[in-house]
C-alpha cells in the first residue's frame, strides 16, 4: 500500500473521534481566551520588560496544552482494543504506518496553529489598544507562523513520546506539569540553560525582543530537535516492540 492511502486511513480515524476534533477546537478557543485575560489584565505595563507581542500570544502557554493532548490522544487511541495490531496488519510497513500517522497529528496541528496565530494576534491587539501600537506587521506575521509551527511541533512531540510509553496518560502526566511548572522553575535556577528547553526555545519566535542565547528560528529549530527525538523513539518502539 503507497503512502497516501495510508494517510488519508489516519487522517479518516482522526476527524471521526469527536473528542480529537473537539482538541483541535479547544487550541483556538483556549489560546485566544488566555491571550484576552493577560491583555486585558495591563499589570505588567508599566514595566521595562513589558513585551506587548508576547503578551498578545501569553494564551499559547495554555493552547499547547490542547494540542499536546490532541497529539497523545490521536497516538494513544492505537494501544486500545488491539487497534494497533489492525492497523498493523492493513499496513505492514510500520515505519510507512507511523509516517503516516506522524503526518496526520502534524498537518491538521499546523493548520489549527495558523488559526490560532491569527486569531490570537487579532484579539490580543484589539485587547491591548494603543499599548500594542509598537508590534509591527512583520513582527505579528513571524509571530503568527511561528505560533502554528510551535503548536505543531508540540503536538508531534506528545505524539512521539506516546509512541513510545504507549500511554497517553503517562505522557500528559509528564508533559503538562512539565510545561507548566517545571519549566519555569527549571528556567529560574539554570539561567542560559533553560533557552533549550522544547518549550521556552519555541517561544522566542512570540517575542518582541530577547535576551537568550536563541533567536526566534534557532528557537523553533531546538524544538524540531525535540520533536524529532521523540518522534524517532517513538518510531524505535513501533518498530521493535509487539502489537
Amino acid at each position: 500500500m503507497s503512502f497516501a492511502p495510508v494517510l488519508h486511513s489516519e487522517w479518516l480515524k482522526i476527524r471521526t473521534m469527536r473528542s480529537l476534533v473537539v482538541g483541535l477546537g479547544a487550541v483556538v478557543l483556549v489560546t485566544a481566551a488566555f491571550s484576552a485575560l493577560a491583555g486585558a489584565d495591563g499589570s505588567g505595563d508599566a514595566g521595562v520588560d513589558f513585551d506587548p507581542l508576547f503578551t498578545a500570544f501569553f494564551g499559547v502557554n495554555f493552547g499547547q496544552i490542547a494540542a499536546i493532548t490532541f497529539g497523545a490522544q490521536a497516538v494513544s487511541a492505537e494501544f486500545q482494543g488491539g487497534a494497533l495490531r489492525v492497523s498493523l496488519t492493513a499496513v505492514p510497513r510500520r515505519g510507512r504506518w507511523f509516517a503516516a500517522k506522524a503526518a496526520a497529528v502534524g498537518l491538521p496541528a499546523l493548520a489549527v496553529g495558523l488559526l490560532t496565530g491569527c486569531v490570537t494576534l487579532a484579539v490580543g491587539k484589539a485587547v491591548l489598544g494603543d499599548r500594542a501600537d509598537g508590534v509591527s506587521w512583520g513582527e505579528g506575521l513571524r509571530a503568527v507562523a511561528g505560533c502554528a509551527i510551535y503548536l505543531a511541533l508540540m503536538a508531534l512531540f506528545a505524539a512521539g513520546l506516546t509512541a513510545l510509553l504507549r500511554s497517553g496518560v503517562t505522557t500528559l502526566s509528564i508533559l503538562i506539569p512539565f510545561l507548566l511548572l517545571v519549566s519555569f522553575v527549571v528556567g529560574d535556577m539554570s539561567g542560559n540553560a533553560a533557552d533549550f528547553l522544547p518549550d521556552r526555545a519555541g517561544q522566542v519566535v512570540l517575542h518582541e525582543s530577547w535576551d537568550g542565547l536563541l533567536g526566534p528560528w534557532a528557537g523553533l529549530a531546538v524544538t524540531a530537535v525535540w520533536t524529532s527525538a521523540a518522534l524517532l523513539a517513538g518510531w524505535w518502539s513501533v518498530h521493535r516492540r509487539d502489537a
